[in-house]
């Protein structure tokens, strides 16, 4: 049986619903982590998850090489689309993170916008670290951007609707056994369909902690694409920096 993200990522509706993701946050987020890193301007880049290839666009488009790894092929064909129209040529890889393997190593891993915690088995979910150790060269960096927990705990959004090109879109939001599920019920011309997500909830001390043992010195923790610092009852993001 597929696992959700299997599913939800690989579908036209994950891509309506998430129509609106924010490239200015995109470029937010990528000029906050040249700023506080220090690699090679020509240097080798990892996106591990990478959606839709915001993140790895602009990386390449400023003169990195990257290579961009994610398991669904609808995102992954949008990407390549995308990186076409901006003339950037980026290394695109189909495969599950977990099975991910590769000659090379990299100055810089990625994984951005909450691509972490989707699996059932924390084992499997904490290896990202032990992958993003692995692949780095000696004093290369690696960036978690993730929500935070306690932010999302204490204003969780329970239900939300939307209306976009003949669709009805409802999201209902509930946290059980320390995961944030969410419900998506999307009517299109009467036709009803149901996805889920499921992302395991992991405290600053939880990450930062799994960061450390993979082998990482934590550099930076910021709270917000603005380089604001952490604060974890009004941060709605973490965002971690790390260092090989």
């Amino acid at each position: 049986m597929a696992e959700w993200f299997e599913e939800w990522f690989n579908t036209d509706e994950y891509i309506d619903v998430y129509r609106d993701r924010n490239n200015a946050e995109a470029k937010e987020l990528v000029e906050l982590i040249l700023k506080f890193i220090n690699i090679n301007p020509k240097g080798e880049v990892l996106d591990l998850a990478c959606g839709a290839g915001r993140h790895s666009i602009l990386f390449a488009q400023k003169g990195f090489k990257v290579t961009s790894v994610d398991l669904s092929e609808k995102l992954l064909s949008v990407a390549k689309r995308t990186a076409e129209e901006n003339n950037v040529e980026i290394d695109f890889i189909k495969s599950d993170l977990r099975n991910f393997s590769t000659d090379k190593t990299f100055d810089l891993v990625l994984n951005l916008f909450t691509s972490f915690g989707y699996f059932e088995d924390d084992k499997e979910n904490l290896r990202l670290f032990d992958i993003a150790f692995k692949y780095l060269k000696n004093s290369g960096y690696f960036v978690l951007d993730y929500f935070n927990k306690t932010y999302l705990e204490n204003n969780l959004v329970k239900e939300s609707k939307d209306n976009f090109e003949h669709c009805t879109l409802v999201q209902k939001r509930h946290i059980e056994n320390n995961r944030v599920i969410k419900d998506i019920f999307i009517n299109r011309n009467g036709k009803n369909i149901h996805f889920r997500e499921s992302v395991r909830m992991f405290s600053q001390k939880e990450l930062i902690s799994a960061v450390e043992d993979a082998g990482f010195k934590v550099s930076n923790i910021f709270g917000g694409f603005s380089a604001e610092d952490f604060d974890d009852m009004n941060s709605q993001r973490i965002i971690i920096i790390a260092q090989k």
